[in-house]
């Protein structure tokens, strides 16, 4: 259904039959182009072996008049040119350079409601090779390595995935909050005997940005068979209730687990209906399928841009820019519902993405009122700094906003870890320390008197 005041944008001709996932370019056409493109480079790397040529005439037998040429100016022009093709060979060999995405639209109509899904032809960007016998192979590997369980002390195993790009941030102070960020992820995985892995490479030049956790995740499920459960979280999202668990039996007939309201999901087709930046995938055959099924949208370039027009057609309140992880997957689920919805938990009992703007200024009276445990609006779970982007030179919030709500967040958590060792901040807005209890000569007893074991 295409939200009301937006009309579907009609590219193309033909109709391509089912809700297929919008992707990118067609088989039929790319064998031509890129044979006149193979062609067009060979006679460009001609051009630039003769070049080569005669720069090296000029320095070895010293051909000082070859066409005129004498002076080092010219020998620059020559160089020059000689990037210059190398440049345009790079650039023609560059798998984002495609001519045009065809486009179709594919239109039904029942009981009065009009249906309206595009699809954008693709069958030539995968994940990787095609695996079809997961479940039986992962089952086979565990039984002849009994040392790697998936259940340790009576839970199952989760391996605690983030990251952030190879490059520095924008600002040192950027750099400072990434690094607290990835204490706070340390902290919570130490006190719940979770593993956890960062990571700082792009595994697949295609997906950049929103779409680098894909290749990850899929490579992480395959070689780590013992985890149970691969669990993302961004790098602005902070742990800020210490105690909280994840209750796993709830989901024991589902393999995603991701923070969602139906009402906004199925009724209202919402950009915001659920979250991607705190979500737990379950080991198995549907995964991998999801994961193959929900990144073709995401190769940078063209195939994204064109993907993001027809993801802001279709759900509402979109703003237009490029595909986005969290809006290919919301498209998925919703013309997929009967392939996908069946093992999906949309979870909002308690935050597993819990949004700052509403939290952070309300830290204090949580203090006064309750204690961790809670996990929903008592005590946030997770609170996501969605909108900010202290390692880049942009959001949607003033830097200094974030940065304080982030100092806000980190010692909010942090006093939870602290009060183990007898300190907490002096303020939520300070990284100074002050002492809550004395030291003792027996401080075994101290973890009796303040329950703390309990607590974690």
């Amino acid at each position: 259904m295409v939200p009301e005041g937006m009309k579907p944008r009609e590219r193309g001709s033909g109709v391509v039959a089912g809700n297929s996932l919008p992707t990118s370019v067609g088989r039929s056409r790319l064998p031509r182009v890129r044979q006149l493109q193979k062609t067009f480079n060979n006679v460009k790397i001609t051009i630039l072996c003769g070049f080569v040529t005669i720069l090296v005439l000029r320095g070895t037998i010293g051909v000082g008049n070859l066409g005129g040429v004498q002076n080092s100016d010219a020998d620059s022009k020559v160089i020059e040119d000689i990037d210059r093709i190398l440049r345009e060979i790079r650039s023609d060999s560059d798998p984002d350079d495609v001519i045009q995405i065809p486009v179709t639209v594919n239109s039904t109509a029942s009981a009065g409601v009009s249906a309206v899904v595009y699809t954008l032809e693709n069958s030539t960007y995968t994940l990787g090779p095609k695996i079809s016998d997961w479940n039986e192979d992962r089952k086979i590997w565990l039984e002849q390595n009994k040392e790697f369980p998936t259940v340790v002390g009576g839970k199952p195993r989760i391996l605690l995935v983030t990251g952030s790009p190879p490059n520095p941030c924008d600002t040192a102070m950027g750099d400072h909050f990434l690094l607290k960020g990835t204490k706070n992820k340390i902290d919570y995985c130490r006190l719940h005997g979770i593993e956890i892995v960062y990571n700082m490479a792009h595994l697949d030049k295609e997906l950049a940005g929103y779409w680098a956790k894909l290749p990850l995740l899929r490579k992480l499920l395959l070689s780590h068979p013992e985890v149970e459960w691969i669990w993302w979280m961004d790098s602005d999202a902070l742990f800020t209730d210490m105690a909280f668990e994840i209750p796993l039996h709830k989901y024991n007939e589902h393999n995603l687990v991701i923070h969602g309201y139906p009402d906004l999901m199925f009724e209202k087709k919402s950009w915001i209906a659920l979250n991607t930046g705190s979500f737990l995938l379950r080991n198995c055959q549907w995964s991998l399928d999801l994961l193959d099924a929900w990144a073709p949208m995401g190769p940078k370039g063209s195939v994204r841009e064109e993907a993001g027009k027809i993801l802001t057609d279709y759900l509402d309140g979109r703003p237009a820019f490029e595909a986005d992880d969290q809006s290919a997957l919301i498209y998925l689920l919703l013309t997929k519902q009967n392939e996908w919805m069946g093992k999906v938990f949309l979870e909002n009992s308690y935050y597993l993405h819990g949004f700052w703007v509403g939290l952070v200024d309300k830290y204090e009276e949580m203090m006064e009122k309750y204690h961790p445990g809670f996990g929903d609006e008592k005590w946030p779970f997770v609170t996501h700094f969605v909108g900010c982007k202290p390692c880049g030179s942009y959001g949607d919030y003033p830097v200094e906003r974030c940065l304080s709500s982030m100092e806000r967040a980190f010692n909010f958590a942090d006093n939870q870890v602290l009060q183990m060792y007898g300190f907490a901040h002096k303020a939520l807005s300070t990284p100074k320390l002050k002492k809550i209890r004395d030291s003792t000569a027996t401080p075994l007893k101290n973890l009796d008197d303040f329950n703390l074991q309990k607590m974690f």
